[in-house]
């Protein structure tokens, strides 16, 4: 039976920890498929590592496939989602990979739609926040620079996107496999870098609408529009990468 490898990377969500990851455990998932999770903790605090030792055990002690790895010092979001994918070196070819954030703003439920959308044309699956009904509620700077960084990696890629910055990403463990040693990125750059990554290895990327929740700088968000330069940068390094191989535009 295959498996969906949930990747959540963690750094001081001490307040949201436990029920995301009671929501990715309780979420329904494609007949034949079951479910694991990796938490990888980039370093929290004292009281955020101690959260996430309880909630994994909770959760282990009620049956869930879960295991928690832990940074020795905060290194960012793509170090700590590295590392998870890192350790998935047993895992069996027909498996899969859901990058899932530790906060509450993707839902888990959404899983289940983007497994379903994985096939033999599209070896990848991305969420999306602008199909399928309201867009979220985002200011307009945080708009704009959504919109920008998509047509920008589109551009790179060759990729039709409407939401590559999406924080819930899928994708089949033999491309997890083939991509990885080309990811370096350790902060928010790692969005465009799997992108990136992806098209040089010809993967075309599905999209599925998903939920999307937005929380404020004071609930926790970490990004910030100095993260949006450093995606942007990412993309300007990773086309020259792409120019080198003669892939995307």
């Amino acid at each position: 039976m295959p498996v969906l490898h949930a990747v959540v990377p963690h750094y001081e969500e001490a307040r949201t920890l436990p029920e995301i990851l009671a929501r990715i455990a309780e979420a329904s998932l494609p007949s034949g498929w079951r479910r694991a999770i990796v938490v990888v903790d980039d370093h929290s605090s004292e009281g955020g590592w101690s959260v996430a030792r309880s909630s994994v055990d909770e959760l282990a002690g009620r049956g869930v496939t879960i295991r928690l790895l832990r940074h020795d010092r905060n290194r960012g979001k793509g170090a700590a989602i590295r590392t998870g994918l890192d350790s998935l070196g047993s895992a069996d070819a027909d498996d899969a990979v859901v990058l899932q954030d530790a906060d509450l703003e993707y839902d888990p439920r959404d899983h289940a739609a983007m497994l379903e959308r994985l096939d033999d044309r599209h070896r990848a699956v991305y969420g999306t926040r602008w199909w399928g009904g309201d867009a979220p509620a985002l200011g307009p700077i945080q708009r704009l620079g959504n919109w920008f960084l998509t047509r920008a990696s589109n551009r790179m890629t060759g990729q039709v996107l409407t939401d590559m910055e999406c924080g819930l990403k899928l994708i089949a463990m033999p491309i997890v496999r083939a991509i990885l040693p080309e990811l370096d990125e350790d902060g928010f750059g790692i969005e465009p870098q799997i992108t990136a990554a992806l098209s040089r290895h010809g993967v075309r990327i599905a999209e599925v609408p998903v939920r999307y929740a937005p929380r404020s700088v004071a609930e926790g968000k970490k990004i910030r529009w100095r993260d949006g330069l450093s995606a942007l940068a990412v993309i300007r390094r990773e086309r020259r990468r792409q120019a080198a191989r003669g892939v995307g535009k």
